[in-house]
């Protein structure tokens, strides 16, 4: 078994036909920074040339996939000073993060435990299998934080579990547990919690027994079949930009942070 390092929060241990990336910030929330993402975007990268990997399995910290982006992140502040252009170019990293574990030629697998919210769905959904323990919490509340799910993450959801159940997921944002996202198609195994990562381990594993050509194959032509449809969410980052000058935006921010009801105004 190898060991990989993708700067100081993420992992790859190689072992044989399955590869194990471990993103784990150590705090039971793991949350996503920027320079997190562009990690992760690197160990997704490091696939390009492997033609031996059969499945990935992804997993977070064992308390928490992730708790959606780091809203104190450092680069934020630096990000709200830049021009349009810059800001714009920056809204992008999300979705570029979803397309390049997306369009992974090994099967992808993701191991959940605790929080998976916002872009840890996001993340989450542009895998192949989602693992999930019976009581993680998965949730997108980003409306409530005055803002528009992004990342080109609805093509996906509806493909997963439908129109009207991803209006519910998004627009009521109301957490749901592990065995509820398994009921609704979200997730495709729920395990007693502490097991998922186990569970996902031994699917990638009965995947790598597998002749590994067809596997990849197959992949592309399910994918290629369910059409999925990136550009129908292309506009999401500048529709993000929009709801980021609005007051709703600062207030669903400030109120987070400050822990108490917000009041928003439509403007």
């Amino acid at each position: 078994m190898t060991t990989t390092r993708f700067g100081e929060f993420i992992t790859k241990e190689q072992r044989g036909r399955v590869a194990l990336v471990r993103f784990d910030r150590g705090d039971g929330r793991n949350a996503m920074s920027r320079d997190v993402m562009r990690q992760l975007i690197a160990a997704a990268a490091s696939f390009d040339e492997d033609a031996e990997t059969s499945a990935i399995v992804l997993t977070g910290d064992p308390r928490s996939f992730c708790v959606g982006f780091d809203l104190r992140d450092p680069e934020g502040a630096k990000l709200a000073g830049a021009g349009l252009a810059e800001r714009r170019q920056a809204q992008t990293l999300g979705a570029r993060l979803c397309r390049a574990w997306a369009n992974l030629a090994p099967l992808t697998i993701v191991a959940l435990e605790g929080y998976c919210i916002g872009g840890g769905v996001a993340l989450a959904v542009a895998c192949d299998l989602r693992i999930a323990g019976n009581n993680a919490k998965l949730s997108i509340p980003e409306i409530d934080r005055g803002m528009n799910m992004t990342w080109g993450s609805l093509p996906r959801l509806v493909s997963l579990i439908g129109p009207a159940r991803t209006k519910r997921l998004v627009i009521l944002g109301q957490p749901i547990s592990g065995e509820e996202a398994r009921g609704i198609g979200l997730v495709d195994e729920a395990t007693q919690p502490g097991l998922a990562l186990d569970r996902a381990l031994a699917i990638a594993d009965q995947v790598a027994a597998k002749p590994p050509l067809p596997v990849r194959m197959n992949k592309l032509a399910i994918n290629a079949a369910a059409s999925l449809n990136e550009a129908t969410a292309s506009a999401d980052f500048d529709q993000l930009l929009l709801c980021q000058g609005s007051d709703d935006f600062r207030e669903g921010i400030a109120s987070f942070l400050e822990k108490r009801p917000p009041r928003f105004t439509g403007q």
